[in-house]
């Protein structure tokens, strides 16, 4: 299907059924005994179970299945910052999203400001409701302190996707890619081209995950120990990253690189510049629409194993693999936070969703649609915290 066509079908189906999402009854209202028992009297008894024990609210109304997908409208997929209203469309697709292949209801709640504080405030008073908080398309570096300070003062899970979720499905798919290249991940030179809140994840994940040489390209620079045009958070990463100093951008770090990972911009990363890296490079080149290099032009410069943002090449890195499943097992799991050992987990739990017979350099991750998936991430979340709470006794 051309671009244009899927561009007016995609408008008259959001036209035709006014959006993706309903609020539906689990109970059926048919007679005055039906009335009585999901509302008045009979629903007195139950504010009363959860006035007494506050816990119940999980089992006694929806909140126990219930995550709030909460963005400013400031980073929408490649459009920027475009505003809350316009941010619907792909918080109602989220949703519907999480339904389908984790059977979580979840709600859109588009904000209609940028203030850091006043979003913090707005999701702590709305937290009641919920038991997890998945945050969306809020630009960096306002979804860090965002973040970190909800995590700190709310009792449920909270999670960056556009930071975790790409962080831990990059993971997945490098576990099963260096299989396929035979090169281990303490040996390995990766550059991450976009220092924003999806590098920055990712290089995190991965210097945890136990690779070495990791760096960071940034619009400005590679990052590094020292440059004053980096923000707070760059400039923590700079510590840990770039650890032979390397000064100047992409063309200067991409030589000797084994693996590429592009949450940047289209058309960033040539031919010759892939033709620097080692043999038998792995290139993430997930910029949407337009990749930083397409998948042909990258094989053809001697890459091996190609994976875009894209579900018309092979190898697509998409959130969809993530959070549902992580979500599922927080929830069940009645955690507060999910931990850097639980997205480990998740990261292994999708890779070995492809068994090592399947294995290919066209399938180093399984498909978005993939219905196995979600369930076996929320079962890995769930082993991490049973693990924990067993080391605790």
């Amino acid at each position: 299907m051309s671009r244009e066509n899927l561009s007016e079908e995609t408008i008259n189906l959001h036209r035709a059924f006014r959006g993706k999402i309903e609020v539906a009854s689990k109970v059926p209202v048919n007679t005055a005994t039906d009335l009585s028992l999901i509302y008045t009297p009979g629903v007195a008894d139950i504010c009363k179970a959860i006035a007494e024990n506050p816990n119940e609210a999980d089992e006694l109304t929806s909140k126990g299945n219930m995550v709030a997908i909460v963005t400013d409208g400031t980073a929408v997929l490649g459009l920027g910052d475009i505003g809350p209203k316009a941010a619907i469309p792909v918080m109602e697709g989220k949703s519907l999203l999480f339904k389908k292949f984790a059977g979580i209801d979840a709600f859109p709640l588009c904000l209609d400001t940028q203030n850091t504080e006043e979003i913090i405030s707005t999701i702590k008073a709305l937290a009641p409701t919920f038991s997890g908080i998945n945050l969306e398309d809020i630009s960096a570096p306002r979804c860090f302190e965002i973040e970190e300070r909800l995590k700190k003062e709310l009792d449920i899970p909270v999670f960056h996707d556009d930071q975790h979720g790409t962080a831990i499905v990059v993971l997945a798919a490098l576990m099963n890619a260096l299989k396929i290249v035979n090169k281990q991940k303490s040996d390995t030179k990766v550059v991450i081209n976009g220092a924003g809140a999806a590098g920055i994840a990712i290089a995190d994940l991965l210097l945890y995950a136990g690779f070495v040489d990791v760096n960071l390209v940034s619009l400005e620079g590679v990052l590094r120990k020292g440059e004053t045009w980096m923000n707070p958070r760059q400039a923590s990463m700079a510590e840990k990253t770039n650890l032979n100093g390397i000064r100047g951008g992409l063309e200067e770090v991409i030589t000797g690189a084994d693996i590429f990972i592009g949450v940047s911009a289209p058309g960033v990363l040539s031919k010759e510049q892939v033709k620097m890296m080692r043999k038998d490079a792995i290139i993430f080149a997930m910029a949407n629409p337009v990749p930083e290099i397409y998948p042909e032009e990258a094989l053809e410069a001697g890459a091996v194993v190609v994976g875009t943002g894209r579900s018309d090449y092979p190898n697509q890195i998409n959130n969809l693999l993530a959070f549902p499943g992580i979500f599922k097992g927080a929830i069940h799991s009645r955690v507060r936070d999910i931990t850097i050992d639980m997205k480990i987990a998740a990261a292994e739990g999708i890779a070995k969703v492809i068994s090592e017979e399947e294995l290919s350099p066209e399938y180093v991750i399984p498909s978005a649609l993939n219905q196995k998936v979600a369930q076996t991430v929320a079962e890995a979340i769930e082993q991490t915290v049973n693990e924990k709470e067993e080391c605790l006794v």
